[in-house]
């Protein structure tokens, strides 16, 4: 092997090398530029790797938000079982509660109309429960002051819904979008013709939840919100009286309210004015 053969194997090696080098470079610049931007992404909360984008409203008897997502297996017994097929399943916005059990109130409330809660009796692992264990912490307002009184059993021997701790509380957000409050009347479907929703109608059948849209209104005052209330004394109209001096009535949410969410989901106006607030709790006096 001649000397200059040497010399050219030897001057071909460090150009090999340069060209890996740069391209491993460049590969290593690419990863630490992709796992930068998921990073970032997460961040921001587009990717919800932990946390959730929205509060979501559980179903009634649900355990404290890090309780109930660390219990629930997403087996969906719940979802089965509802009557008004309320509960549905999150999405992958819900982060961790990607699969786990909420309800939508605007599109479909909780009206009890399986008046025991099937969807605690059906929870395997006690996310969702009618007595929550001593060494779990109760949220100061979570707490109901007594037992909801269910109007569709009023008249029963035992009137009460088994239910310890509200999952959210109605609120009067938009007052100038009621109906009420603007001193006017309803009539028609209260959510219109191509609305889903159902509802059980004690004047119509106490077991069968019927479609919304098929029970319309004619009412000199809207009072929905009030007239469809599940719960006995959850909420009421009042007069009170503007800055105009002109005397108006208005919904005002107490102390009962359990936040099944069927103020929000019959009120005609839209968007609603009166809403659930997923997860809150009493603070007193009226809401």
């Amino acid at each position: 092997m001649g000397d200059a053969d040497q010399k050219t194997r030897s001057a071909a090696k460090p150009a090999m090398s340069i060209e890996k080098a740069q391209k491993a470079r460049r590969k290593f610049l690419q990863s630490i530029g992709l796992a930068t931007g998921v990073i970032g992404i997460s961040l921001l909360g587009y990717v919800p790797v932990v946390s959730a984008l929205h509060t979501r409203l559980r179903p009634p008897g649900a355990l404290n938000e890090s309780d109930f997502l660390s219990s629930c297996i997403k087996c969906g017994q719940c979802v089965q079982v509802c009557p008004v097929q309320a509960i549905k399943l999150g999405d992958l916005d819900d982060g961790f509660g990607i699969g786990v059990p909420f309800i939508n109130a605007r599109q479909q409330a909780c009206d009890f109309s399986c008046d025991a809660v099937q969807c605690i009796l059906a929870c395997p692992t006690g996310a969702l429960t009618y007595n929550k264990p001593e060494f779990m912490n109760v949220r100061e307002g979570a707490k109901l002051a007594a037992a909801p009184i269910l109007k569709a059993k009023e008249k029963d021997a035992e009137p009460t819904l088994n239910l310890k701790e509200r999952i959210g509380v109605a609120k009067l957000v938009r007052p100038d979008s009621c109906l009420a409050v603007q001193g006017k009347g309803f009539k028609g479907q209260a959510r219109g013709a191509s609305f889903k929703g159902q509802m059980r109608y004690m004047e119509v059948d106490r077991w069968k939840p019927i479609p919304v849209r098929d029970h319309p209104y004619d009412e000199a005052l809207c009072d929905l919100c009030v007239r469809e209330c599940p719960v006995k004394n959850a909420i009421e109209l009042r007069p009170v009286r503007g800055s105009d001096g002109v005397e108006r009535m208005t919904p005002v949410v107490l102390e009962p309210c359990v936040g099944c969410g069927v103020c929000e989901m019959i009120c005609p106006a839209e968007p609603a004015a009166i809403v659930i607030e997923a997860q809150a709790v009493w603070k007193g006096g009226e809401a």
